[in-house]
C-alpha cells in the first residue's frame, strides 16, 4: 500500500467520519456525536485527520492543557485496520506536536493508555525516541474511578522536549 497520507485539521463536516472510525476501531471509548463536533470546531488545531483515497483512515484528538500551556494532551488516537503498521499515528501525532509548537513552546506530550492496549504504548515510545527524550508511566486513574468496567488508564508523560 502508497504510504502518502494527507494530514490536515479536521472540519465540521468530517465529524461523522471521524465517528464512524472510532466505532470501527473498537478499543476506543466512542463518545458522542456533539463531542466530535466539539473537536472539529472549537479544538481543531490541535486534531488531525489522515486521508487516504478520500477516506479518513486516521484521527487524532487532543488541546493543549489549560492550566499547563507547555502541555499538549493527546486524548484519542484512531488508525484504521486497513492501514494500520505504517506509522500513522506517530506521524499524526508529531505532525499535531509540529503545528502547535511553535506558538505553544511545548515541552511535554501527556496521554494516557489503558494497560492492554500494547499498540498505543508502542506508539508513545517511540515518540518519546524521536524526540530524543524520556517517558515516565504513572496510574491517572484507577479502574475505581470509573462507573462500569473499564480499565485503569495509565498516564504517559513524553518529556521535556527540547526545541
Amino acid at each position: 500500500m502508497n504510504s502518502s497520507f494527507l494530514l490536515r485539521k479536521p472540519d465540521k463536516n468530517d465529524s461523522k467520519e471521524i465517528f464512524q472510525l472510532i466505532k470501527s476501531v473498537g478499543t476506543l471509548d466512542l463518545n458522542s456525536q456533539y463531542l466530535y463536533l466539539l473537536q472539529t470546531t472549537h479544538f481543531q488545531n490541535t486534531c488531525s485527520v489522515a486521508i487516504y483515497n478520500k477516506k479518513i483512515v486516521g484521527f487524532v484528538s487532543g488541546y493543549i492543557i489549560p492550566d499547563d500551556k507547555e502541555t499538549l494532551f493527546i486524548w484519542q488516537v484512531a488508525v484504521s485496520n486497513e492501514v494500520r503498521g505504517q506509522n500513522l499515528a506517530m506521524k499524526i501525532i508529531l505532525d499535531i506536536f509540529n503545528k502547535n509548537n511553535t506558538s505553544n513552546n511545548i515541552k511535554y506530550i501527556l496521554s494516557t493508555v489503558s494497560p492492554s492496549n500494547k499498540a498505543s504504548q508502542r506508539v508513545f515510545e517511540k515518540i518519546a525516541n524521536k524526540l530524543n527524550t524520556k517517558i515516565e508511566n504513572k496510574t491517572l486513574f484507577s479502574i475505581d474511578d470509573f462507573f462500569d468496567a473499564h480499565e485503569e488508564e495509565i498516564q504517559y508523560l513524553i518529556g521535556p522536549i527540547n526545541n
